[in-house]
């Protein structure tokens, strides 16, 4: 793993923002649901929830929607007293789309965690043909996941790994910086 934890100051109790990003079927929604299951006083958001239309139609008016709906949860999340951990995945695979969703709760007192979850080429194929995508769409997964490379994450590569395991590696992480 490369990358550090963020302790970004202000008032009051410190939340937790685990910040899960990589390209589809790297495991984030099943890791995520397993971290929310994991980890107590936790609220867990995956940005896709966002997206569920019919029919998909990525527009710039469908954009705002779906990034205004993410700010307004988050928000949400962080005003409540009784979370302590949010966990929020997405398909993030620029430092701009990062830095958007962070300047949408900057203004709130948290640890920072943000984790790349990556895989092989091939086992991102497998996983995608398991999934019956389009070859366009397995093409576009496995270029994109150079750009996650770059990021100023950790990374977790979950090539032959159980959703269990990366869940695991996650909370270790979380709770060996702050703890």
């Amino acid at each position: 793993m490369k990358g550090k934890a963020l302790r970004i100051e202000g008032y009051g109790m410190n939340k937790k923002l685990i910040v899960v990003n990589g390209t589809m079927a790297v495991g984030k929604t099943t890791t995520c649901r397993l971290l929310n299951s994991k980890l107590q006083n936790s609220v867990w958001l995956d940005g896709d929830w966002c997206w569920r239309m019919n029919p998909f139609v990525v527009n710039d008016e469908n954009k705002r929607m779906v990034e205004n709906n993410i700010s307004y949860l988050l928000r949400n999340f962080f005003s409540n007293s009784s979370i302590e951990y949010i966990i929020f995945n997405w398909v993030i695979h620029t430092e701009a789309i990062m830095e958007m969703v962070l300047d949408w709760v900057k203004n709130f007192n948290f640890d920072l965690y943000k984790i790349t979850l990556t895989c092989s080429e091939d086992e991102l194929k497998e996983r995608l043909l398991k999934r019956q995508a389009h070859e366009e769409m397995i093409k576009r997964s496995i270029e994109r996941l150079a750009l996650y490379e770059d990021l100023d994450t950790f990374k977790i590569d979950t090539t032959n790994k159980r959703s269990e395991e990366v869940a695991e590696e996650i909370i270790k992480l979380i709770k060996r910086k702050f703890s």
